[in-house]
């Protein structure tokens, strides 16, 4: 045998791989990472976020909302007021009012009566009542921020062109878009808060003058017919 006679087995010579090279090749192989987790997660941070975008448009649309249908109730409680008040007034005046003349004791509690439904029929006319602002303004005063362009009863007295102009500013600063829509909300809660303020004291006098009066009719009745009425028959028998 030769020195050139080597029988140790190669791979040009079919001999077998060794046993741990897939095992390398899968070690040393990246996996890829499924993207949908970055997606998810760069979509929690921007999107869902407490304070993004999508919040604060919540906030604002739930706002509108809760004080519109506020607004609604107010009116309705407005408008059930003037028509109780308005059929008690026609009924007192209409049924007991010819009967003053020859029941005399009837005018007290009916006074009383009158008077507290005709004040709570004008508080609630003045809660149903709209408010619209009548002073002038113009474009500039929106600029700098010192009126509303959100709420009609500012911009209703400017042209038609200043309004669409200043309506594209607005829209094109975002800031200035969230500070009048701010602005809007306060504005709306002001005038809530004078409704339910003449919605309460229609109410509180409605109440009392209803109270008064049965008591004054339920007094006087008492009256008449314990004192009145035996002084009358005894003058009479007399």
């Amino acid at each position: 045998m030769s020195e050139f006679d080597d029988t140790t087995p190669t791979p040009d010579r079919g001999a077998p791989a060794p046993q741990n090279l897939p095992a390398q090749a899968t070690a040393t192989t990246p996996v890829a990472e499924p993207t949908g987790g970055k997606k998810k997660k760069a979509k929690d941070k921007n999107g869902d976020k407490l304070g993004s975008r999508r919040g604060i448009e919540t906030m604002f649309r739930t706002s509108y909302r809760v004080h519109m249908d506020l607004s609604s109730l107010a009116d309705a409680k407005a408008n059930i007021m003037i028509s109780i008040n308005g059929i008690i007034i026609s009924i007192i005046i209409a049924s007991i009012s010819p009967k003053i003349d020859a029941n005399p004791w009837l005018l007290l509690p009916t006074s009383i009566m009158l008077l507290g439904s005709l004040i709570s029929i004008v508080y609630a006319v003045l809660a149903a009542r709209p408010r619209v602002s009548s002073s002038t303004v113009d474009l500039n005063e929106f600029k700098t921020r010192k009126n509303n362009i959100l709420f009609f009863g500012h911009y209703v007295s400017m042209p038609e062109e200043d309004y669409v102009e200043g309506m594209t500013e607005l829209m094109n600063d975002q800031n200035a878009l969230y500070h009048n829509m701010i602005r809007d909300i306060y504005g709306l809660g002001r005038v809530l808060d004078k409704k339910f303020a003449l919605l309460r004291t229609s109410y509180t006098t409605f109440m009392i003058g209803l109270i008064l009066g049965i008591l004054s009719f339920i007094t006087v009745y008492v009256w008449v017919v314990t004192i009145m009425e035996p002084e009358t028959f005894s003058t009479v028998g007399l």
